[in-house]
């Protein structure tokens, strides 16, 4: 945990990882407390309607029980087994489970279409999964065995936490580039200490008394489950578990009501969507945002809708919270994501290495960064290339400002939009899937309320016809609904390098003179 006080330089100079050679995120998120604070809550949970507060002693029992369920399925350690679940505690429990097992956790989002899911079960080697009725329904056809913890009788006790090292593989999570299929980062049980200081940093020193954490952010993705959902655990601050089929503000606003919530993770859309209904929302000791710089006129509008400023951070699916803005420390400077984590050495690189400020390069984090990736699952080739020597590139863009890190822009195609950040070629594959499509390309478009909207250039067979409702009914039907994209445009051709890759910069710049 960082100190209760101290300015950031401070931090910065007397920070040292502490992890121990010896350490299992199972024991470390929950089992630990439940030893010594077992009635203490751990989860509010309002995902059934009706709010119901559960305690690190009964969530470790949870996760007890179903760990000796999935061991007496044949569970081993090494294994890969799914979550596909929403936010409840069952979802936190299972990842418990699977970690005691020294197993690894592969979490899938709820809205994944059928070839979603299969594409990751399958990459993974995955033939388990925690889920619900309606996951496991859905899992039938893939060859997996579900596994429906309110449906089963578990047994009153299970396994204490396997002795893992801290650098054995605990999480699978998937991530989407522009090129291929999406690859999964795997991490290590250090993983979670790894979160813990950008965390703190990004809610003013995260964990005072009163704090109650929650985002609207799937516990699937990186930022649900390691930004907010096991830290929170391993704080020892209740969590709150709560789905909204749709985020509204209004929906929001009753979950931070209903369970009196302090510190909340927004991502960027959900912030500009309180922003167009003008909802302010008192009461709140901290907002975090990650994805994208939020710019002056949002960040002016966090500080009369809260009463605070909003402190954004950056990260990647491989290496996340590594960078964080903390108006506790120092203010706040639009277009920047704030200033190296304690513990993280960033760099901006230029060809022959480390650059100085105000010149643009690749923004990279130095080796021995506790929250970076083991690899790219059985990616050899694909994690070589994400290194240039001991520096793990992100792939975005930027320059120092003053010791701020400035966010310039993405240097592969990743397009974010409402909050996700999306690899063009799974749309694009699923695309040319649809029979009457001969070509296709998907490009990101600026938008004032998603970041970025969606857009598919589509080249159909010769004598083939399509609409853009049947193009993205396609999509829904095999991925999920934040792939789908709002724009179908027919095209007689795309552009193409001699080799047959898709020139985005020159797709882009048709786009720009084709939107008014």
């Amino acid at each position: 945990m960082l100190p209760a006080a101290g300015s950031y330089q401070a931090l910065c100079d007397d920070f040292r990882w502490q992890i121990p050679a010896r350490l299992n995120m199972a024991r470390q998120a929950c089992f630990d407390r439940a030893e010594v604070q077992p009635d203490r809550p751990a989860i509010l949970d309002l995902s059934t309607g009706t709010r119901r507060d559960v305690t690190y002693g009964q969530l470790a029992a949870m996760a007890r029980g179903l760990a000796a369920h999935l061991a007496g399925q044949g569970v081993r350690p090494g294994d890969r087994v799914a979550v596909l679940r929403a936010q409840d505690p069952w979802t936190a429990a299972a990842h418990l489970a699977i970690w005691t097992l020294g197993a690894i956790s592969l979490p899938l989002f709820t809205l994944f279409g059928p070839e979603a899911l299969a594409t990751r079960l399958s990459d993974a080697g995955a033939t388990h999964a925690v889920t619900d009725a309606e996951g496991a329904a859905r899992l039938a056809a893939l060859g997996v065995t579900a596994h429906v913890p309110e449906t089963l009788a578990l047994p009153p006790a299970g396994p204490d936490p396997l002795d893992t090292a801290s650098e054995d593989p605990a999480v699978l999570i998937y991530t989407s580039g522009t090129t291929g299929a999406p690859k999964g980062a795997l991490h290590a049980h250090r993983v979670l200490t790894g979160h813990l200081p950008g965390v703190e940093m990004s809610h003013d020193r995260l964990g005072q008394p009163g704090d109650v954490l929650w985002t609207p952010a799937d516990w699937a993705w990186i930022g649900g489950l390691f930004d907010v959902l096991m830290p929170g655990l391993a704080l020892g601050l209740p969590v709150v578990a709560a789905r909204l089929p749709k985020f509204t503000p209004e929906g929001a606003a009753r979950v931070i009501a209903e369970a009196g919530v302090r510190n909340v993770f927004f991502p960027p859309t959900a912030l500009k969507m309180l922003k167009a209904a003008d909802l302010a929302i008192p009461g709140l000791r901290s907002v975090a945002s990650g994805g994208e710089p939020l710019g002056a006129e949002m960040l002016d509008w966090g500080r009369r809708a809260f009463g605070l400023a909003i402190n954004e951070f950056y990260g990647q699916t491989e290496g996340n919270m590594i960078a964080s803005s903390a108006g506790s420390l120092f203010p706040a400077r639009p277009g920047c994501i704030g200033k190296p984590v304690p513990g993280h050495d960033l760099a901006v690189l230029g060809p022959e290495g480390p650059l100085g400020e105000g010149v643009e390069g690749d923004i990279a984090v130095k080796r021995g960064s506790a929250s970076m990736m083991l690899g790219y699952w059985q990616r050899p080739e694909a994690t070589a290339e994400k290194f240039r020597g001991d520096w793990m590139l992100t792939g975005d863009r930027g320059l120092w400002e003053d010791g701020y890190l400035r966010f310039v822009g993405r240097e592969d195609d990743v397009i974010t939009s409402a909050g996700y950040r999306i690899g063009p070629s799974e749309i694009e594959d699923c695309l040319l899937r649809h029979p009457a499509v001969a070509l296709a390309a998907v490009i990101g478009l600026p938008d004032a309320q998603r970041t970025e909207r969606i857009r598919a250039y589509v080249v159909l067979k010769p004598g083939n016809e399509a609409t853009e409702a049947e193009i993205q009914s396609h999509i829904r039907t095999r991925l999920s609904a934040h792939l789908v994209p709002r724009e179908v445009r027919f095209a007689a051709d795309l552009p193409m390098t001699v080799t047959g890759k898709i020139i985005r910069k020159d797709l882009k710049r048709r786009a720009q003179e084709e939107t008014p």
